[in-house]
């Protein structure tokens, strides 16, 4: 594996880690006894200011009762690829569920998210009709019980939009987004209005990209930019096609994405706009029965 900074992987890892001391009921100087070292370690370790090596890994994971060595295997390979320049993340069904918690560690922790979409609308906005229909068009073997799942965590996501001191999120979107039909025309009546709903949240911003301006920077490529200030490098970008994940944080890869979502507010259309444009295409789709 190839792909995005230590400072990621090694905060993914820390709070595994962290979560399974807890599980096991122990405290960080009893975790330092367990494996002989100073609770100083430990709490680098669980607060990411520190690597772990592989074999401290498994260690801390005998001593907190993990039994699953397949598990164990997992744990210590990120202690590796923390090591390493970065990550990209090669994913099928079996691997899925690890991928969205890794994006939810990432989201939750941000302070400010810029989002660009070109072909459906963020998951952060989506209703649950909506999210269902598409994750189920997008991923056609997935079997019903992984997609009830996949459907609500997405849903449940969005509560970072509404909890105390959320993120500011700016949502920006090409208007064919919203003329592409994803469910039936109720889903999509009930998905715009929500998009109506989200955008007078006082930390939401959503832009609409129209048609009429021709091809434009970013059009060939939607992704999600996180800002997290206690990183040493607080930017990472977040890109994703069918078969892969791919996490950016080094400042020279993070600047020509820095520099499309400048232009994309510019050529978009300012928020009032947008939903004047948003409520038109609402209207258009007609609500069956």
């Amino acid at each position: 594996m190839a792909g995005s900074t230590p400072t990621l992987r090694r905060r993914q890892l820390a709070s595994r880690l962290r979560e399974l001391r807890e599980s096991a009921g122990l405290s960080i100087k009893e975790a330092a006894d367990g494996i002989e070292c100073s609770p100083a370690k430990i709490s680098r370790i669980e607060t990411a200011q520190r690597g772990a090596i592989p074999r401290d890994v498994r260690d801390l994971c005998v001593l907190y009762g993990i039994t699953d060595q397949t598990k164990i295997g997992e744990l210590m390979e990120m202690a590796r690829e923390a090591k390493q320049p970065g990550l990209i993340q090669e994913y099928g069904l079996t691997a899925a569920e690890d991928k969205v918690r890794d994006y939810i560690n990432i989201e939750t922790t941000a302070t400010s998210i810029s989002e660009f979409q070109t072909a459906f609308l963020p998951g952060l906005l989506q209703t649950e009709d909506y999210a269902r229909a598409l994750i189920r068009a997008m991923l056609p073997r997935m079997t019903q019980e992984v997609l009830e799942s996949r459907t609500q965590a997405r849903i449940k996501r969005q509560e970072i939009l509404r909890q105390q001191d959320p993120p500011q999120y700016w949502a920006v979107f090409d208007e064919a987004v919203l003329m592409r039909p994803v469910g039936d025309g109720h889903t999509m009546h009930q998905q715009l209005s929500r998009l109506i709903e989200v955008a007078g949240l006082p930390n939401v911003t959503i832009q609409v990209v129209p048609l009429a301006i021709g091809p434009y920077m970013g059009l060939d490529n939607s992704f999600v930019l996180f800002n997290i200030p206690d990183l040493p490098t607080p930017d990472i970008i977040y890109l994703e096609n069918l078969t892969t994940v791919n996490y950016l944080e080094k400042p020279t890869d993070i600047a020509p994405y820095r520099e499309a979502i400048d232009r994309l507010r510019a050529v978009a259309l300012d928020p009032r706009a947008s939903m004047a444009l948003i409520l038109q295409t609402r209207d258009s789709f007609k609500i069956d029965g």
